[in-house]
């Protein structure tokens, strides 16, 4: 962040200085967990569902915070902040949340960072959303930009109203793009997001069915990430091939950049292959030429992230050659998803286990069926949970998970939880083909249990399920027992 004096963030947020004199100067990084706060920092106390950062405040300038962000008096150098009414943006972040204090310390930073952000005028801010690929987009838009100066992403998932604006936070005078991932649960989500920090330019991927139970249907998904259209002040990059993003044209008030493979798309790939690995070649056609893409990320899917990203690096001025080598070598920077690792055995685990809605977790499964192999010579294993916050649809969602496994003609299927069972329903109506009955276990335990019996050397596994599932832990177990 940059300097600041405590007055001067009591100024910004609207709060009041305690236990100082105001001049404190914080000239450290921004953190809201005690244990990561450095010198010259500022401690941010937000209350959770099992502690309250107010009871760290002490300790946190102990280990050399310069002041705290709080919602109450408490014993060290402090910004007040004023208390809120329930904000609309109000998440899962807030869990712990009782008596509105949480509300106020999160309106107060995201205060704090727009006033940061005002004062960055060289700072172009690029603002990414969609339902599905908004990480793993951010990470190669931010690898394309990085050769052309400093950049500042949120590591992993930073999306909401907690790790947004403490993302901003951490850009200062050298930072030239800032590049953020918005994420929504409701309306108006996108839009509080977009006022901590207006984005120059916004890239809209995809509309899914994640959140469908909060939304209730794919058009109020859409009209809620289209927030992201209507606020950017200098391009809106659109995916071209989703006919809902296409239609958000009509609401933005900046120029249009259509990415995809549509024939009309500005930016397109044109004769994607795909290799063994299921690795994505293609020729990126751009105004500016036409280049070959070689892309070391495992998944078709990634191709629509990789013409995004070459779409924000051609506006902020990288050239055709220039972005085709960084996505050539890009790499995956963000955990549990489509993480591929083989075992000394010759066994590849695809970890894509951080969340799952119905089109990522189909993505994965045409991943896992390309792994396979041109013959099928590699058998191949999908140990699936249950994915969240699908509403009324959840069942119907499930099912088509388990006909798709089915057509596709993965060997083993192995559906964790009961919650998850319509998912073996699905592929038993669509019938196994060639492959053996799809299993419901009851819990992780049970399915690394199967896997640690019947696994065989070159087997491919994908392990995929929404966070609540906490599915990884299959992963970990199959990796930490035979590296």
């Amino acid at each position: 962040m940059i300097p600041l004096k405590l007055i001067e963030i009591a100024a910004a947020t609207g709060g009041r200085v305690h236990n100082a004199t105001g001049d404190e100067a914080v000239s450290g990084p921004v953190e809201f967990d005690s244990r990561e706060i450095g010198p010259g920092g500022l401690f941010v106390a937000v209350p959770g569902e099992r502690v309250d950062g107010h009871d760290f405040a002490a300790a946190a300038v102990a280990k050399g915070a310069a002041g705290v962000l709080a919602a109450r008096e408490v014993d060290a150098p402090s910004v007040i902040v004023p208390s809120v009414a329930d904000a609309p943006t109000r998440s899962v972040a807030l869990a712990g949340d009782t008596d509105g204090s949480g509300a106020a310390v999160l309106a107060g930073l995201a205060a704090l960072a727009r006033a940061v952000v005002d004062r960055l005028p060289a700072l172009t801010v690029v603002g990414v959303t969609g339902s599905s690929g908004k990480t793993s987009t951010k990470d190669l838009i931010s690898q394309v930009l990085e050769p052309l100066g400093p950049t500042v992403a949120p590591p992993g998932s930073f999306n909401n109203e907690l790790g947004h604006p403490w993302t901003v936070l951490r850009a200062d005078e050298t930072t030239r793009h800032l590049v953020l991932e918005l994420s929504a649960r409701g309306p108006g989500h996108i839009r509080a997001l977009c006022e901590v920090a207006p984005p120059n330019i916004g890239v809209v991927l995809n509309v899914g069915s994640a959140h469908l139970g909060e939304f209730g249907s794919r058009e109020g998904i859409a009209q809620t990430k289209g927030e992201l259209a209507e606020a950017a002040t200098d391009v809106v990059i659109l995916n071209a091939d989703d006919p809902l993003v296409r239609a958000m044209a009509e609401r933005a008030r900046a120029r249009v950049v259509l990415v995809g493979t549509s024939a009309d798309a500005d930016i397109r790939a044109h004769d994607v292959q795909l290799d063994e690995q299921a690795r994505a070649t293609f020729q990126l056609v751009t105004p500016k030429g036409t280049v070959p893409v070689t892309l070391g990320l495992h998944g078709a899917h990634h191709v629509g992230n990789a013409l995004s990203a070459a779409a924000v690096g051609l506006e902020l001025g990288a050239t055709p050659e220039d972005i085709a080598a960084t996505l050539s070598g890009a790499q995956r920077r963000s955990a549990r998803r489509m993480e591929v690792t083989t075992r000394d055995d010759g066994v590849t685990v695809v970890n894509d286990s951080y969340n799952a809605n119905p089109e990522s977790m189909a993505a994965a499964l045409r991943t896992l069926a390309r792994m396979a192999g041109p013959n099928g010579e590699r058998r191949t294993w999908a140990v699936l949970g249950v994915m969240g916050e699908l509403g009324d649809s959840g069942a119907e969602a499930h099912e088509g998970i388990g006909r798709l496994a089915a057509r596709l003609g993965i060997d083993r299927l192995v559906v964790v939880d009961e919650q998850a069972g319509a998912i073996q329903h699905g592929a038993r109506l669509e019938g196994t083909g060639t492959g053996e009955e799809p299993v419901l276990v009851p819990d992780v335990e049970a399915a690394v249990a199967l896997l640690d019996t019947e696994l065989r050397p070159g087997d491919v596994v994908l392990v995929k399920a929404s966070k609540v599932a906490a599915i990884w832990r299959v992963a970990d177990a199959l990796l930490g027992s035979r590296a």
